[in-house]
């Protein structure tokens, strides 16, 4: 059914098979929260546009105190003063018969290493070495500019902390066998069965 797969399409499966269905097998979209959905694509876009050294004092200008205050904190940290490899970053790799692939926020470099730079206004993932995200943009770093040494690091802007995961080898087999269990899943799972107490955002639509 699917050839390729992204962070969100496997953590919506893991979460509801039939929340995917009606997601990305019917493509049925649901309305977001639009002040969240904003708050955070603006810090990304003023991240970006800094790091590719343009023009962003209009942008500035125009940051609600709250915005202002993440941004002052995101700019001073050391990963925004790194060689910059690229931002907003479409990058795939094929893992067995199958290619998954994201949107890097950012990639920097300091002497051999990449890091991963991701941007969170929201929630950090509870388990994050084990995340989607994590695992399928470490492989595609790894493997697209052919290196060992890669971190990704999470940084949560709303409690200022950063939280650093590399790519081990012996985690590549683990990481593997969690995205491959995953879409062989997906493959045989036709109309999923209804959760009890769903309240996601198609619950109205889910019967």
């Amino acid at each position: 059914m699917f050839s390729q797969f992204s962070p969100n399409m496997l953590k919506t499966y893991e979460q509801c098979p039939r929340k995917f269905y009606f997601k990305y097998v019917k493509n049925i979209s649901m309305p977001v929260n639009d002040d969240i959905f904003e708050f955070g694509k603006n810090i990304h876009a003023l991240a970006s546009y800094y790091l590719r050294k343009e023009n962003i004092s209009a942008m500035e200008e125009a940051l609600t105190t709250k915005e202002r205050e993440i941004w002052e904190y995101l700019k001073g940290i050391k990963y925004l003063g790194y060689e910059v490899i690229n931002t907003e970053y479409n990058l795939a790799v094929r893992i067995g018969e199958y290619f998954f692939g994201g949107r890097l926020d950012a990639l920097v470099k300091s002497d051999d290493r990449y890091y991963i730079l991701d941007y969170k206004t929201g929630a950090v993932p509870k388990n994050a070495k084990f995340d989607f995200q994590t695992i399928i943009y470490l492989f595609a770093v790894k493997y697209f500019f052919k290196t060992d040494n890669v971190t990704f690091v999470y940084l949560d802007l709303k409690n200022k902390e950063e939280l650093l995961i590399e790519l081990k080898p012996e985690l590549e087999e683990a990481y593997k066998k969690r995205l491959l269990e995953t879409v062989e899943k997906i493959a045989v799972d036709e109309i999923p069965p209804k959760k009890q107490n769903c309240s996601c955002e198609y619950s109205l639509i889910c019967y």
